[in-house]
């Protein structure tokens, strides 16, 4: 059996060396990727991506379950609930049985997917948060509908505040305004709730490539020759 060569080293220091040098390697490899530069460990009050995405999970759990407890309500006692169309200014009813069970089922299904979000934040399961992440890119496509629509047809705002009841709180003093300055209100509200979406979704992004790239580091690539990778 041949003997090494004396500027050779064992396998062991030489797997040690190649194997710590993979990790600037992949560390290199993902600053290089165009979306690095959205990648960050950090979200709002300066905490972990990991703890944003399960406060933003519980915090959309619990909204949901409201909506939920009231949805039940309505469905035991309708007539708390119902609106005669002599109050609506219009000829049909506030919410019938078929749109309340509609809304019942999208609530448990929310409910469903923010606690999967939230498990998969806590237990480290990067798979569990992608239903919640297209959630949030369908919830931020459906917003961006509407500032384009109020953008392309801004008469379509008087329209809808005339359809709402005589005794809708501030209708008169809203109609009041003027179109343009309203519509100029209506799209930096609704920018702002884009912005905040958005940086939502990058938080809860970042926190998947996080989870991710942790559960990746844990296959080491260990090298026993200059050719050979196992």
């Amino acid at each position: 059996r041949s003997r090494p060569g004396p500027g050779s080293a064992p396998a062991e220091q030489r797997g040690q060396r190649t194997r710590s040098g993979t990790e600037p390697a992949a560390a290199a490899a993902m600053l290089s990727s165009p979306w690095a530069r959205f990648y960050s460990n950090s979200c709002c009050l300066c905490c972990h991506v990991r703890t944003g995405t399960i406060i933003l999970g519980v915090w959309y759990l619990i909204i949901n379950s409201v909506v939920l407890l009231i949805l039940l309500s309505a469905l035991t006692d309708p007539d708390q609930y119902h609106l005669t169309s002599a109050e609506l200014g219009g000829e049909f009813e506030f919410m019938d049985d078929a749109n309340m069970c509609i809304a019942t089922a999208i609530s448990l299904l929310m409910i469903l997917i923010c606690a999967m979000a939230t498990y998969g934040a806590y237990k480290q399961h990067a798979a569990w948060i992608i239903p919640f992440f297209c959630y949030q890119i369908f919830d931020f496509a459906l917003n961006t509908l509407v500032a384009i629509s109020v953008l392309v047809y801004p008469s379509s705002i008087q329209d809808y505040l005339r359809q709402l009841p005589t005794n809708f709180p501030y209708k008169e003093e809203i109609m009041s305004v003027n179109p343009t300055c309203l519509v100029v209100i209506i799209l930096l509200f609704i920018s702002i709730i884009l912005a905040f979406k958005g940086y939502l979704i990058s938080c809860v992004w970042n926190c998947y490539r996080y989870i991710n790239g942790r559960n990746n580091s844990d296959v080491l690539v260990y090298i026993t020759t200059n050719d050979t990778a196992v």
